[in-house]
């Protein structure tokens, strides 16, 4: 119904969701044989990313790369597209064209979530706003002549105070007014910020470009409280044709939780992953 992916990060990072792995090849091999037919990519900086190797690993593998995630560029070196100094934030906007530049080479999209950054102090909400749009339609043009897609992320208020619901992310998106920036719903986020996960997804319709999984403690799903049926029913009737990605935190190990996924993926579609 859905292709599955599974978000691994090859960089060492203190984010706890994006499981950090030494070997990837073996990894790879991991998810292959569990049926997965993505792995998302989280990137740091591409600079530091051995990409001929990647190349190789990503050939032998077969697996697609349905999305590249940005965020430890805020959680490792704070750069953030809302912060109040303007070198900051364009270092933020040149990572991400380095973004994407390597999401062009897989038919990748690229993640706006944690690298959107925090409010600072003395920074109002509609200029951290401005600066964020103004970001995107810089960004837009440049990721439609590569090819790809920008996907902007609500995250729980616990990670940021800029962009919390779908409803926020939706005026957003409709502001900047580009057809390549759409929405990006995580059911962990969701489950803290949104009524009902069903909806946001409604909500998000046409716009929605990419799917996180996760349950509402944040690991594989059915290792905590989220009743996904509504959510994949809401998918159907919105016609997504995406893919579900799972950013969940590797416990007990990284192998138990992607086993976890793809077990679930069977269970709850009703046939292996599509």
């Amino acid at each position: 119904m859905f292709p599955l992916a599974f978000v691994l990060s090859w960089q060492p990072t203190r984010f706890e969701a994006a499981a950090a792995v030494e070997d990837l090849e073996r990894a790879l091999e991991q998810l292959r044989g569990l049926g997965y037919q993505g792995v998302e990519l989280a990137v740091r900086d591409p600079a530091a990313v051995p990409a001929g190797r990647l190349r190789a690993l990503l050939a032998r593998s077969g697996l697609r790369v349905p999305a590249i995630g940005t965020g430890q560029a805020w959680v490792e070196e704070g750069l953030s597209l809302t912060h109040p100094d303007p070198a900051v934030r364009r270092a933020a906007l040149a990572r991400l064209e380095a973004h994407l530049d390597l999401a062009a080479e897989w038919g990748a999209q690229v993640i706006i979530g944690l690298i959107r950054g925090r409010r600072m102090e003395g920074v109002e909400a509609e200029r951290a706003r401005g600066w964020l749009m103004e970001a995107l339609g810089y960004l837009a043009p440049r990721a439609a002549a590569r090819g790809v897609r920008l996907a902007l992320e609500p995250l729980n208020r616990r990670e940021t105070d800029l962009l919390n619901t779908v409803a926020e992310v939706r005026a957003l998106v409709e502001a900047v007014g580009h057809p390549n920036v759409g929405v990006l719903v995580d059911t962990f986020h969701a489950s803290l910020e949104e009524p009902s996960i069903e909806r946001a997804l409604e909500e998000a319709g046409d716009r929605l470009f990419h799917v996180h999984i996760a349950d509402s403690n944040r690991r594989a799903p059915g290792w905590g409280g989220l009743d996904f049926r509504p959510a994949l029913k809401a998918l159907e009737r919105i016609g997504y044709r995406g893919w579900l990605s799972a950013e969940v935190i590797p416990s007990p190990t990284l192998e138990a939780a992607m086993t976890q996924v793809a077990r679930w993926a069977r269970e709850a579609l009703g046939a292996p992953p599509a």
